[in-house]
């Protein structure tokens, strides 16, 4: 991707560098590893014990603000991304959906920070919390994404990005609110594929994203697609489940297979349609 010298987003809290420290309280590595544990099953923020963990916590900065960090190039990279869909979604919202975009904030963090939502663990990968609009990036997880998951390339960093911020666009829409309103009245595996019907979606909306901001302004270099693809591929419920586990629970997903994901991201990529990507009113067996 063709993202140096370009324009960086403005809407970014930079909490890197700080410590959080916590009043009332403290947090035992047995919940840390089974914060860990939950995010590699399921794919999904452990939001419950990510509230528990809150007990009060105070953010210190643990290091000079000044000097060159070895992730200053990821960050300005990922500001790049944050601006390009900034703009992508602007466009979109005024020219087919006839309204103002709300800009979500971009947090980059060390280890821990807080969010509305409970506490952002870098072990829960990136997330979008929707009580405050903000996306929560720890660095770190480009080298998961490389080491761990085997996703190669800053495009497939890029698809990540843009898959949180599908999260706020759903969020902008009101489709987040009715899924939660859901909840209550289902059961665990019913409410699992409602979420993966969810972020089916939020993969349809990077690859919106990703026709768009190539339309516009031409920014991706041969073979950026094929590195988004590895990384939704990489990330897939089922991937992910055989590799921490050895076996597979279909019950259990809550993003989609590492099929489905691909699937969704290249029929948003193809289309450019923010409206092709209903993933709700579509059988669960045909997703």
């Amino acid at each position: 991707m063709r993202w140096r010298g370009r324009e960086q987003s403005t809407h970014v809290e930079d909490r890197r560098g700080r410590t959080v420290r916590r009043v009332g309280g403290t947090v035992g590595i047995g919940t840390l590893i089974l914060a860990l544990a939950y995010t590699f099953l399921t794919g999904n923020p452990p939001t419950e014990l990510l509230q528990q963990m809150q007990q009060a916590p105070v953010e210190q900065q643990s290091a000079p603000a000044g000097g060159q960090r070895a992730d200053e190039e990821l960050a300005q990279f990922v500001k790049v991304v944050f601006k390009d869909n900034e703009d992508v979604w602007s466009k979109i919202f005024r020219d087919q959906l006839h309204r103002q975009y709300q800009y979500p904030t971009l947090v980059l963090y060390d280890g821990v920070t807080r969010a509305a939502c409970g506490m952002a663990n870098s072990a829960v990968g990136p997330f979008y919390c929707p009580a405050d609009g903000k996306v929560y990036l720890d660095l770190s997880f480009y080298r998961d994404l490389k080491n761990k998951f085997g996703a190669t390339g800053d495009f497939a960093m890029a698809y990540v990005v843009s898959h949180e911020v599908g999260h706020h666009v759903q969020n902008l829409l009101g489709i987040t609110r009715q899924v939660e309103r859901m909840r209550p009245r289902m059961s665990k595996s019913e409410f699992n594929k409602l979420s993966v019907r969810l972020e089916l979606q939020a993969d349809y909306l990077a690859g919106v994203w990703a026709h768009h901001i190539q339309k516009m302004k031409h920014v991706l270099d041969e073979g950026d697609i094929e590195e988004a693809v590895r990384a939704a591929a990489a990330v897939g419920d089922d991937r992910i489940q055989k590799r921490s586990m050895g076996y597979v629970v279909p019950d259990a997903f809550t993003h989609g297979t590492s099929e489905q994901r691909v699937r969704w991201f290249l029929k948003g990529f193809k289309s450019g349609d923010i409206n092709g990507g209903n993933t709700f009113d579509i059988p669960y067996s045909k997703l």
